[in-house]
């Protein structure tokens, strides 16, 4: 009887490692999901322009633009920030000198993908806003005339 006990209290707790394991990766965005949101901001800004889209993508969580961990982020080709999702501080500022904790130029070369690829994923390490840690991080980005429209996934 105690061990019938202990083996079912081991497995409810699995189940409920599993089932929280499941709800947690509910909770990130998809690859999927961040190419259409760069796709939806592109459309956006063909119809209505930029500056009142930049706007509404700098409100944060308070715009129509976040979802979840999912945001995007405008760059114009030298590195500064034009709109950004999860924090309004960053535009006006110039990234082109940024560097990841393991020290790779993520935004010099998110620049030099958009001038040579124009469509493309890129790989670092960024700081997860819902999560407050640093985890590995995949920006999806196309390039727009002379910006870089990205949205990215966090990988952990």
């Amino acid at each position: 009887m105690v061990r019938s006990k202990y083996i079912g209290a081991v497995l409810g707790g699995v189940m409920a490692l599993a089932v929280g394991s499941a709800l947690a990766a509910g909770d990130k965005a998809t690859a999927p999901e961040a190419e259409a949101l760069v796709k939806k901001v592109i459309a956006e800004i063909k119809a209505k322009g930029k500056d009142g889209v930049y706007s509404e993508i700098s409100k944060g969580k308070t715009g129509p633009w976040v979802d979840r961990d999912l945001y995007p982020v405008v760059y114009d080709l030298t590195g500064k920030c034009l709109a950004h999702g999860a924090n309004s501080k960053m535009v006006g500022k110039d990234f082109s000198e940024a560097t990841d904790v393991d020290g790779v130029p993520y935004v010099k070369q998110r620049m030099e993908l958009a001038k040579s690829k124009g469509t493309f994923w890129q790989d670092y390490k960024f700081t997860n806003p819902t999560t407050k840690k640093i985890e590995p991080k995949s920006m999806y980005c196309e390039r727009l005339d002379d910006t870089a429209v990205c949205a990215g996934i966090y990988k952990s």
